[in-house]
């Protein structure tokens, strides 16, 4: 979400609009570098976002079209047919993000009428669902068994298995709050599932952002669910009081250096495919939009869903000189995708529940 949206949102009575773009309520805590020590022990050759063997997990209540599955095993197939299954999870979540370059914009999506369920949705995107969903199939890219691919079914149930697991708290919907609202525990939950790494601690100028988060709450009637059910503002107030540990973010006048400066002499301090989501300048806001990092002709960009273009694009500006643009946005929060377990995990280790570090419970 550009930073000059949400200040014109605010200023026209539309912060409701916030919920729609993914900008979210949960738990963070402090995150350490990617190299934190993994055992040992052989991986069985699943997902990591395979919570659940899928004779076991209960049906997930969701809403999408038969569009939605013609997508999945589209992309799926096309990634397949090009090899990708054998690149790095990085730069399959780049490609399968890219394979989306001009699918509408739509805020709303998660917003569905009734109670909460599962939306899948990929004929139009917002932010935060552009990264879910490019992150989902690129796990199904690299892991599914072809017979799978061929059955719409099957592969429908993978894709809403592997949605859920990145989306709610536990796993499956459980109410509106059970939603990882705020997009830094949308993060922090995932690295504690050995999904992502948090690489901004290690990358140079990166700076701890200990502001409480009460957006939500300090802003009800901007959502909904809350709006019409006192419950979930209660709930959401109690999930908040929990955001108590400082998140990692690089400023944006260091985002360049930040991008070179990788972990050894020479490499990339951030990769394609790894996750970007920029800072908020908002008083209790963590996040104000999130996308997908892509290097084009030595400078990185930012490849999103914005509201302002209409449909999904890599940026024109690089992401450092497009950030010192926006005035509500003034860093970034860098996670890079991990490759599924029994895949190969190239050379970045997987962290399990070492990746959060003592100290942050």
């Amino acid at each position: 979400m550009r930073g000059r949206d949400v200040t014109i949102w605010l200023s026209t009575a539309a912060v409701g609009a916030l919920v729609a773009w993914g900008l979210l309520a949960g738990r963070v805590s402090s995150l350490v570098p990617v190299d934190s020590p993994r055992s040992a022990e052989a991986s069985p050759p699943v997902s990591g976002l395979d919570a659940v063997p899928p004779r076991t997990q209960p049906d997930i209540p969701f809403e999408a079209t038969d569009r939605d599955w013609e997508i999945v095993q589209e992309t799926v197939r096309r990634a397949r047919a090009r090899g990708l299954a054998a690149e790095g999870m990085g730069e399959v979540v780049a490609a399968v993000g890219l394979s989306f370059v001009g699918t509408p914009y739509e805020p709303g999506t998660l917003e569905l009428p009734g109670p909460e369920r599962l939306a899948v949705n990929l004929r139009a995107l917002d932010c935060v669902t552009f990264v879910e969903n490019a992150l989902v199939l690129a796990d199904l890219v690299k892991t599914i068994p072809e017979a799978v691919v061929e059955d719409r079914e099957a592969l429908a149930r993978a894709y809403r298995e592997r949605l859920a697991r990145l989306r709610y708290r536990e796993g499956v919907p459980q109410g509106y709050p059970s939603r990882l609202h705020y997009f830094s525990d949308w993060i922090a939950r995932n690295a504690d599932r050995g999904l992502l790494a948090v690489v901004t601690p290690r990358l140079p100028g990166a700076r701890e952002d200990a502001r409480p988060l009460t957006f939500m709450s300090d802003h009800p009637d901007a959502y909904r669910q809350v709006a019409e059910d006192p419950r979930n503002l209660d709930a959401i107030r109690v999930v908040e009081m929990g955001l108590t540990a400082p998140r990692w973010y690089i400023p944006q006048e260091l985002v360049e250096a930040a991008a070179a400066g990788g972990d050894r002499p020479g490499e990339q301090g951030i990769r394609n495919g790894d996750v970007i989501a920029a800072k908020s300048t908002l008083d209790g806001l963590d996040v104000a939009h999130t996308g997908i990092a892509v290097w084009r002709d030595g400078q990185l960009h930012l490849l999103h869903a914005p509201l302002v273009g209409d449909s999904v694009e890599v940026t024109p500006l690089p992401l450092g000189e497009r950030l010192r643009g926006i005035r509500a946005q003034d860093g970034i929060l860098v996670a890079r995708p991990l490759e599924p377990r029994g895949v190969g995990r190239g050379d970045v280790p997987r962290p399990g529940a070492g990746n959060r570090g003592e100290g942050n419970r």
